[in-house]
């Protein structure tokens, strides 16, 4: 039974569409995402480890060893059974700083590029192998159903298909983005048929071969096949090898990192596949000795490797090749487009970026896909050379062997990464470069071109049943190298810093240190320069997005955070090293001075908070306390905020959050001056300044003066080193209120006695005068005695008008009206003045202008107001030429309203300036004023807590000109959302 060369093709390329239709229509959106995002897809997705040594390499290594095939699935097994302590961590390091090869988990962890590109190039080596298998698989696959085909031309066709499908399926993706998942999918579809192709053949030859279990034992009884199926075991020695290997393959595989670290949909998808990977192992096995049992009953025309197409040429049933064929090719297929994608990637990154940065790229994106995708074509053929050089003459364990042995080196630097913190770069490469020389030596060149040279060294020559000394032999020196070089080198501080963020449990702290960059916009402007203006757009945005900050955003904290994440995604991106490189060199940070900064507390509280459920015994305890602490420090009843000497923001509880309106988080790491005017130039001043306490300082918030208390201490001593001091403010306006009252009354008591005692001692007489001139005017009709009489009366009623205005001033400045102010609107105010000092004006020609804007508004008492501009207005009419212009304009700066009355008269006298708002002190001639209009309103003006003051002359030329000027407490709306926005802003 045998098959064309174009069935075969078209069989082929129909099913390679038919995962290519998957994929496209997955990521579509067509595919349901809790389908996409199921643990179960994610379990299958990890077959693709198994490869075509599931279809093809056990049943060869079970006709040959026996049982010992079940030592690749063992070790790998016993890794996704030790997750929580092996993956979890590497998962977790990965996914906080987008790690998506183990040349970056390495680059990162060791602080080297060197040790990425060693890993890499090491990688590649080991891939080959197991690469060529696949073609293999393929080619001889084809082979065997086309008798006339050539292995090395089907190989070339399986080669090309794959670059072709490799760059469909993942080389269109940005290098760093989210996860492939339509290869998710395809490559569980993959491992899915693999699986039923195998338990349908194993049914098939059990029912149909044997007649099911019974007839099993019976043949297995009385076989005359020798020697007998699985009479022959691996030695001790071959069975510890490969179990080793394949325990590391999870780790040190370039497509086992891939899949079960960069696809993995989440931390619980990861516990799922610790059991089931190893039940879709388990599955996997079962049928393999039922097909090697069923190629030696049915004297199958092949080699034990490929029973499983020579069972079905026994059982003349095409069907069924065609299946096991496609399930051969599945396999294949699915591990060469994962290999190759995962270690394009590693050489981009780890290669060809450090060689030739994309810095004169208008387009990295497009730059990095091109890039990856000729690497793809370029792994590929590479593996179709070393399959038709040396493994087209390799069977399949010996190929495995090759790739699981050289990949076996990275193990020892990946345990180190989490749980030896002492280890270092210098010992890494050194290990490496041992390990992977004995390699070559003992492993590589014996199988391939050099068999001798081991003879010539005394050393036994290598085959597939003692290849477990070379393994073990590397191994053993990698460590010791890595080891000793690692305790008898220095290691820098910044291995050690990242040493200490890949340890398990450890707990990071890095430094409270001031960016170059004041803002998100200044990022943008310096990553411009390496990345170009889109590129540093897109990567600064989309790091704002993940971190859910503002598009602009200027406080340090989260500046820093901003600097993190970029480097994160530009990890992703373009590998560690080079993001390192980038960010170092662009978002840099301010030389340190003085005594160095201090530790991050804000990053080092969210470390603790993530670490809660993980401390137990004594660390949790202490965690506890630190609890209780901080939630006593964020309760006071009193207001407290502690600021570093940097001037960063680094604590402010609930009290300082009610008594300023600024929410926590809008301000805790930033620094003093992102606070609004008022509230920064207090607290800069205060902690700037030498005074540990302050009393009754005054602020002007929302129209209204408030009162507070401010006592400061210094956070310094050996315990705290970094320094910074600790603020407490006492809000103290209602005792400020109360005080005020209480002088105010008594003020008033004092002056009521004297003005009702004024009244009763001056009043009567007067009236008594008045009545008198009044009947003298009555009894006689002599012109100069009335005349006398008028003017007698003209005095008492000027007399009675002072006595009116002295009642007035005593009850003016009655600050606890301030309780019942209501928001008036000055240009009101000041357009009826106008009108009332208009209707009085004595035919005066004098021009009001009103410039005061229609919001300009203030909290107080509108008629009192009026009042104060009626005086002003008649000071200013007094003393204005005619013609002339009086203005009275208005402006509101940062929390007050200021309100200037200008005139053209000609002016104040200096030496009178100091003198104008005394009681009773006028300039004016006799019998035109009282002397109390001004004292009149400087007490209506200290009664809003506001302040006036006089220029004279107004201008620069000293030609006259006064200019009365008023400063008010500006009334706000108390709007939340514009209270955030101010802080925003």
């Amino acid at each position: 039974m045998s098959f064309s060369l174009t069935t075969l093709i078209l069989v082929s390329f129909g099913y390679l569409l038919l995962l290519f239709g998957i994929a496209h229509i997955t990521e579509r959106g067509i595919i349901p995402k809790r389908w996409v995002r199921h643990p179960v897809v994610y379990v299958l997705s990890l077959g693709v480890y198994a490869g075509t040594w599931a279809v093809y390499g056990a049943v060869g290594m079970a006709g040959e060893f026996g049982f010992g095939f079940i030592a690749y699935y063992i070790g790998i097994s016993g890794a996704f059974l030790l997750a929580p302590v092996l993956l979890n961590p590497v998962l977790r390091i990965g996914r906080a700083y987008q790690l998506t090869s183990l040349a970056d988990l390495f680059a990162f962890r060791y602080r080297s590029q060197w040790a990425g590109t060693l890993v890499t190039l090491l990688s590649a080596a080991a891939i080959l192998s197991l690469l060529s298998m696949q073609i293999k698989a393929v080619a001889d696959s084809a082979a065997l159903l086309s008798p006339h085909t050539s292995p090395r031309m089907v190989g070339i066709l399986f080669s090309v298909a794959m670059i072709l499908f490799t760059v469909l399926f993942g080389a269109r993706h940005e290098q760093g983005g989210d996860s492939h998942q339509g290869l998710v999918i395809a490559i569980a579809f993959d491992s899915l048929v693999k699986l039923s192709a195998l338990l349908l053949l194993g049914a098939v030859l059990l029912y149909s071969v044997f007649g099911g279990f019974s007839g099993l034992d019976q043949w297995l009884a009385s076989t005359t096949y020798s020697p007998s199926p699985f009479s022959q075991q691996l030695n001790d020695g071959g069975w510890r090898a490969l179990m080793l290997m394949s325990f590391s393959a999870v780790l040190v595989l370039p497509h086992m990192y891939h899949m079960v670290f960069s696809e993995n949909p989440s931390p619980k998808a990861l516990a799922k596949a610790s059991w089931g990977l190893p039940l879709y192992l388990f599955l996997l096995s079962l049928p393999v000795p039922i097909i090697l049992w069923g190629g030696i009953a049915l004297e199958a025309p092949t080699t034990a490797s490929f029973y499983a197409l020579g069972t079905t040429f026994s059982l003349n049933s095409p069907a069924l090749t065609l299946v096991m064929y496609i399930a051969g090719l599945s396999a294949a297929s699915g591990l060469m487009i994962v290999s190759t994608l995962a270690l394009a990637g590693m050489v981009l990154n780890h290669v060809v970026l450090p060689l030739r940065p994309p810095r004169e790229q208008s387009n990295i994106y497009s730059w990095l896909r091109w890039v990856k995708r000729l690497l793809v074509a370029i792994i590929i053929f590479a593996s179709l050379l070393f399959y038709d050089w040396v493994g087209s003459r390799l069977d399949f364990s010996t190929l495995g062997i090759l790739a699981l042995s050289g990949a076996l080196q990275l193990l020892p630097g990946a345990l180190a990464v989490i749980y030896w913190p002492e280890g270092n770069r210098k010992g890494l490469i050194a290990g490496l470069l041992a390990g992977a020389g004995v390699w070559i030596l003992g492993l590589v060149l014996p199988f391939s071109y050099a068999p001798d040279l081991l003879h010539r060294l005394g050393l036994p020559v290598v085959d597939p049943s003692n290849s477990h000394i070379y393994v073990f032999a590397s191994l053993t020196l990698n460590v010791v190298v890595f080891a000793l070089v690692s305790l008898l080198s220095r290691t820098s501080n910044e291995e050690s810093s990242a040493a200490q963020a890949c340890s398990l449990g450890a707990l990071s702290r890095p430094r409270r240190r001031e960016l170059l960059s004041g803002s998100s916009e200044e990022f943008k402007q310096q990553l411009a320069k390496p990345l170009g203006i889109a590129v540093a757009q897109r990567e600064i945005d989309r790091a704002l997005t993940q971190l859910r900050l503002p598009p602009v955003e200027y406080r340090p904290y989260q500046l820093r955070r901003l600097r993190d994440q970029i480097e994160v995604n530009l990890s992703g991106l373009m590998g560690p090293s080079v993001a390192q490189d980038i960010v170092k060199h662009h978002l840099g940070f301010k030389p340190q001075a003085g005594r160095g900064s201090g530790q991050d507390i804000h990053y080092i509280e969210k470390a603790l908070g993530d670490y809660q459920s993980q401390l137990t015994g004594l660390a949790g305890e202490l965690d506890n306390l630190r609890r209780h602490y901080r939630q006593t420090l964020q309760n006071l009843p009193i207001a407290a905020c502690s600021v570093g000497d940097d001037g960063e923001i680094l604590m402010w509880n609930h009290a300082m959050e009610r008594i300023t309106g600024i929410a926590a988080d809008d301000v805790v790491g930033a620094r003093l001056n992102a606070l609004p005017d008022q509230w920064n130039e207090m607290l800069d001043d205060f902690v700037s300044g030498e005074e540990l306490h302050r009393h009754k300082h005054r602020l002007d918030m929302k129209g209204r003066p408030r009162w507070f208390n401010l006592h400061k201490s210094t956070l310094s001593g050996p315990d705290h080193p970094e320094g910074g001091n600790v603020v407490l403010v006492e809000d103290q306006t209602e005792t400020r209120l109360l005080e005020d009252e209480l002088m105010h009354s008594e003020r008033l008591a004092s002056v009521g006695r004297l003005a009702a005692g004024v009244a009763h001692e001056v009043g009567n007489p007067v009236t008594g005068i008045s009545s008198l001139a009044q009947n003298l005017k009555l009894e006689t009709d002599n012109p100069d005695i009335l005349q006398t009489a008028d003017q007698i009366q003209q005095q008492t009623r000027r007399i009675s008008r002072i006595l009116q205005s002295l009642m007035n001033f005593a009850r003016s400045g009655n600050h606890a009206q301030a309780n019942r102010y209501e928001p008036a609107v000055i240009r009101r105010c000041v357009d009826e003045s106008i009108n009332l000092v208009s209707l009085s004006g004595k035919g005066r020609s004098l021009n009001y202008q009103n410039d005061c804007p229609e919001d300009l508004m203030v909290l107080g008492d509108e008629q009192r107001l009026v009042q104060v501009f009626v005086n002003l207005l008649a000071n200013s009419r007094d003393a204005s030429p005619e013609g002339s212009t009086i203005r009275v304009s208005g402006k509101r700066e940062a929390y007050s309203a200021i309100i200037e009355v200008i005139d053209e008269g000609d002016g104040i006298p200096a030496d009178q300036l100091d003198h104008i708002f005394e009681p009773f002190y006028t300039t004016k001639g006799p019998n035109q004023g009282t002397g109390l209009g001004l004292a009149l309103v400087y007490s209506i003006v200290e009664e809003h807590y506001g302040n006036i003051q006089v220029e004279s002359p107004v201008s620069d030329a000293g030609q006259g000109g006064t200019c009365i000027r008023l400063k008010l407490p500006a009334y706000e709306i108390e709007d939340d959302a514009q209270e955030r926005s101010g802080i925003v802003d």
